[in-house]
C-alpha cells in the first residue's frame, strides 16, 4: 500500500475514531473507549508500517496483526475497511445478527482478521506461535500484537513473554495500550502493573516507551522494533482512553458503552471538526 505522510496518518486516526463512534452507536453496544485510544497505532500500522495486501489477504509474505484485546474490534474493523479489505458501508453492521463484524474478531469470517480473540490474556501466546512459525520457515514477516494494559493482569501473558525470550522471537512486537483504565476503573487500583517497563525488561524484552497519540513517535518506535535481531520488543504506548471525544476521555464508563443520541451528536461534531 502507499505510504501515508504524518498529516495523512493523523487524519486517518480521526477517521477511524469517527467510524468507531458511528459503529457502536448503530449497534447500541460495543467498546469505544479502548478503540479510540488505539486509533493512531492502527493508522500507523495499516497505512505506514505493516506489509499487507487487501486484494490478497492471505498473501504469505504479509505481516501479521493479532488484536489480543479483542473487545476493541471496532477500531480494527475500521482500519481494515479504510485499507480496502471490505466496503466501509459494512461497518454499520457491527454486532448485527449474521454480520461478519462480530463483537470480537472471528478468523475466517472477515478478510484481514488473523485470529479469533476476546478471551483476554491469550493473544500474545497466539502471536508467539505465529512468530515462531515464521522463524522456523525462514520467513521475513513480522508479527504485531496489541494488548490492553488491564489484560496484563492475566498470568498467561507472562508465560508468553518468557517463551518469546527463550526462543529469540525478534520478529515479534507487542504493543501495550497503557491508558490506565479498565472496566472497573484504574488499573493500579485493580491489580497494579507498575513498574511496567521494568517487568518486561526482567522477562528479557527490548522496551520502548512512546506517546501513543504521537504518530511520529509511533513510527520511530515501530521502526526501531523492526531492527531487533535478538530479542522480542514491547512498545508501551501511553494513551488516553476515549481519546478524541471530550466526554469520553479518561472515562472508564465508556469502556463498554456506546453513546446515546445526544452524546453521539456531540462526538460526531467533535471528530468531524478535526478531520481534513
Amino acid at each position: 500500500m502507499a505510504e501515508f505522510s504524518i498529516p495523512e496518518l493523523e487524519d486517518m486516526a480521526n477517521r477511524l475514531r469517527l467510524h468507531v463512534v458511528e459503529m457502536t452507536y448503530a449497534a447500541s453496544s460495543g467498546h469505544p473507549g479502548g478503540s479510540l485510544s488505539a486509533a493512531e497505532l492502527m493508522s500507523v500500522l495499516y497505512f505506514r508500517i505493516m506489509r499487507h495486501n487487501p486484494s490478497d489477504p492471505q498473501w504469505a509474505g504479509r505481516d501479521r496483526f493479532v488484536l489480543s484485546k479483542g473487545h476493541v474490534a471496532p477500531v480494527l474493523y475500521a482500519a481494515l475497511a479504510e485499507a480496502g479489505y471490505f466496503p466501509t458501508e459494512e461497518l454499520l453492521s457491527l454486532r448485527a445478527l449474521g454480520s461478519r463484524l462480530q463483537g470480537h474478531p472471528v478468523r475466517g469470517k472477515l478478510p484481514g482478521v488473523e485470529m479469533s480473540t476476546g478471551s483476554l490474556g491469550q493473544g500474545l501466546s497466539m502471536a508467539c506461535g505465529i512468530a515462531l512459525a515464521g522463524k522456523m520457515d525462514g520467513a521475513d514477516y513480522r508479527t504485531y500484537c496489541l494488548l490492553g494494559d488491564g489484560e496484563l493482569q492475566s498470568g498467561q501473558n507472562w508465560e508468553a513473554a518468557m517463551f518469546a525470550h527463550q526462543y529469540g522471537l525478534s520478529n515479534l512486537v507487542a504493543i501495550v495500550d497503557r491508558n490506565r483504565l479498565q472496566i472497573t476503573g484504574n488499573t493500579e487500583e485493580a491489580i497494579g502493573l507498575d513498574p511496567l517497563p521494568e517487568k518486561w525488561r526482567a522477562f528479557g524484552w527490548n522496551v520502548i516507551i512512546a506517546n501513543g497519540h504521537n504518530v511520529r513517535q509511533l513510527i520511530e518506535a515501530l521502526e526501531k522494533a523492526g531492527r531487533s535481531k535478538k530479542d522480542p520488543t514491547v512498545i508501551i504506548m501511553n494513551t488516553i482512553k476515549g481519546k478524541g471525544v471530550s466526554f469520553m476521555e479518561n472515562n472508564a464508563g465508556f469502556h463498554g458503552r456506546a453513546c446515546n443520541e445526544k452524546e453521539y451528536e456531540q462526538a460526531v461534531k467533535e471528530l468531524t471538526d478535526v478531520i481534513q
